[in-house]
């Protein structure tokens, strides 16, 4: 294909995402640096304060904790479902991805059934015997990271099952053959080349858990505040545009960097991977 016909093929894509995406994300960040206070006057009132900070690291932490065991449960489910015989592995994919029929919103809400104090899960605990009186167990920030992480796991089991469908079963069987232990196999044959996957999945938990904003605001409510919901607040209650400018403004910057020391774990995991 010629240089012209490429640039003519490109060319609507990159204006979209110029004009609908680098743009309004540009004119966001600019806003924060036109403060008569100063030019950092913005971000030096976000971390001066501690509410403010608590935010943030509770935001961190949840979609860290959130990614990792994302990756942990999606990863051993995409492997054993990568082992399977074509029809069985085509009602567990089937399986996996039905939850992503149904809205964020309505997957958050029967998390509040369940958690609740009249809840299933406490109605379980108290027939059972376990406990006499039911927990508190909404508006935690483990009941926000077992939601998100029954929201994410779908994403990480799909991105992970086409990778390891791709890794050749003569590598396996040739490390076996070669006197390698299952546990050495799974390090130097099987981990370096599900990297690519891993690194992709972990990206896609980590962006929509740190940036979500239903689930938070549904399960953890005020107490669990995190930045999305925190940035809502700022640009449609009290309509601190600044404000919310600055937040949107750290979450893109530490998306970024958590996106870039992803890709250099994946480097030294696997050169090629990235």
């Amino acid at each position: 294909m010629k240089p012209f016909a490429r640039w003519v093929l490109t060319m609507p894509a990159t204006i979209a995402v110029v004009v609908l995406l680098i743009v309004p994300v540009a004119i966001t960040i600019a806003a924060t640096f036109a403060e008569p206070k100063g030019v950092f006057a913005p971000y030096v009132t976000f971390f001066s304060s501690g509410f403010r900070r608590a935010v943030l690291y509770r935001t961190l932490e949840v979609a860290l904790v959130t990614t990792a065991i994302s990756l942990t449960v999606g990863f051993i489910t995409a492997y054993v479902i990568a082992q399977m015989p074509g029809r069985a592995k085509s009602i567990m994919i089937v399986a996996a991805v039905f939850p992503l029929l149904t809205g964020v919103v309505v997957r958050s809400f029967a998390w509040l059934i369940i958690l609740g104090k009249n809840g299933i899960l406490n109605a379980m605990l108290i027939s059972t015997g376990v406990l006499s009186e039911p927990l508190s167990m909404l508006y935690t920030e483990g009941a926000v990271i077992v939601a998100m992480v029954y929201l994410f796991v779908p994403l990480m089991i799909l991105t992970l099952v086409g990778v390891l469908e791709g890794i050749p079963r003569d590598l396996i069987d040739a490390s076996a053959s070669l006197g390698a232990k299952p546990l050495m196999t799974f390090f130097q044959v099987i981990l370096p080349l599900a990297t690519p996957g891993l690194i992709v999945g972990a990206v896609l938990v980590f962006t929509g858990s740190f940036t979500s904003y239903a689930t938070p605001q549904l399960l953890g409510g005020e107490k669990q505040m995190m930045m999305g919901t925190f940035l809502y607040q700022r640009a449609m209650v009290t309509f601190d545009w600044v404000g919310a400018s600055t937040i949107a403004a750290i979450m893109v910057v530490l998306t970024l960097g958590v996106v870039l020391i992803m890709s250099r774990i994946a480097r030294g995991l696997n050169p090629m991977a990235v």
